[in-house]
């Protein structure tokens, strides 16, 4: 291809190339696809909502246990009450000594009082601790649980004693007391003479409690089978373990042959101390064979319960913010939704 350069004369002008078209440049290639980009355009494809990637599982919250290694059940408050009666009447029993039984009686009653129920205590120990627990100089007493169970007997009004706590009241004991077995023998129908002498003063009261002597005798099985039902506290130690099933076997007799209403209420481990390894296992042990029954609270091994048999008057008074009046307030929950019917 040549150029007309215009020239007048004719003359023409020597060709000049046309310029070669330039190579085209190289296109940067596009970033690879991302998963969000693809599900995007999946889903606008398809007409889909927008597709989120599954959030990561939440870890399960921990949920605490108590000591006898299981969570704690929920215990409703205690509802109040429009009218008092007819009683619940438990014996605290265990044929083994030392095991925290008057202890048990006095705060557990003292801490139902608290709550607003009315409480009859029964010293039905020879020994009197019971009394003397609450401030009673029991060696001083004109009338006792004695006179209520031998013959001639005399009213129940005429024994029954107002406590320092409000809403407590008690049915003292002495050595006297000691001679009641041998006495009974020889009456008709022995096994039922505190049922017999409780009867007209049960509508008054919505717990009695009864603090039966560390023995199997003739005073315990009339606590049997008078009662509802059986609170067994137990030394958190080997020993106290094995003698369960002897206990057991007592209570299932007086059911059978004499109060078929009486059932097991629940198990108190007591002098409970988690630092040692024997605590632990003796709980695990007993939570393992008894399962529900056993309590969820638990009292531990303090010097202050001592400290309020001196004194004279229970914990939940004496010392209201220690761990043991907590612990006593924690069990009185749990006996009312017990006997409720709640848990």
């Amino acid at each position: 291809m040549t150029i007309d350069s215009g020239d007048p004369d004719g003359a023409s002008s020597p060709s000049v190339p046309a310029p070669e078209p330039s190579a085209p440049q190289p296109q940067p290639e596009p970033d690879p696809p991302t998963l969000d980009s693809l599900i995007a355009a999946d889903s606008a494809a398809t007409g889909d909502a927008e597709v989120t990637a599954p959030a990561e599982a939440e870890e399960p919250e921990e949920v605490p246990l108590g000591p006898t290694g299981r969570p704690y059940r929920q215990i409703p408050d205690p509802a109040p009450l429009d009218k008092h009666g007819p009683a619940t009447v438990i014996a605290v029993c265990n044929q083994k000594g030392g095991v925290g039984k008057t202890t048990t009686t006095i705060n557990l009653g003292a801490a139902l009082a608290e709550c607003g129920r009315r409480v009859l205590l029964v010293d039905l120990d020879p020994q009197g601790a019971l009394s003397a627990g609450l401030g009673v100089p029991h060696h001083e007493l004109d009338a006792t649980v004695h006179n209520l169970l031998v013959p001639p007997t005399m009213p129940i009004d005429e024994v029954l004693m107002r406590t320092r706590v409000e809403g407590l009241d008690l049915l003292p004991s002495n050595i006297d007391l000691s001679a009641a077995e041998i006495q009974l023998v020889t009456e008709v129908g022995r096994e039922q003479s505190l049922a017999r002498a409780l009867h007209p003063v049960l509508d008054r009261y919505d717990f009695v409690l009864i603090d039966c002597q560390p023995s199997l005798g003739l005073l315990t099985v009339n606590a049997l089978a008078c009662a509802d039902s059986v609170l067994i506290p137990m030394e958190c130690a080997y020993f106290s373990l094995r003698g369960l099933a002897l206990l057991n076997d007592t209570v299932n007799k007086v059911r059978d042959r004499l109060n078929p209403k009486l059932k097991l209420s629940g198990i108190l481990v007591t002098m409970f101390d988690s630092r040692t390894l024997h605590s632990r296992e003796v709980m695990e042990r007993v939570v393992e064979v008894f399962g529900d029954v056993v309590f969820d609270s638990v009292i531990n091994r303090t010097v202050r319960f001592p400290e309020t048999s001196v004194a004279g008057e229970p914990i939940i008074s004496w010392a209201p913010k220690s761990a043991g009046a907590l612990a006593y307030r924690s069990l009185a929950r749990e006996v009312i939704a017990r006997d409720a019917g709640v848990v």
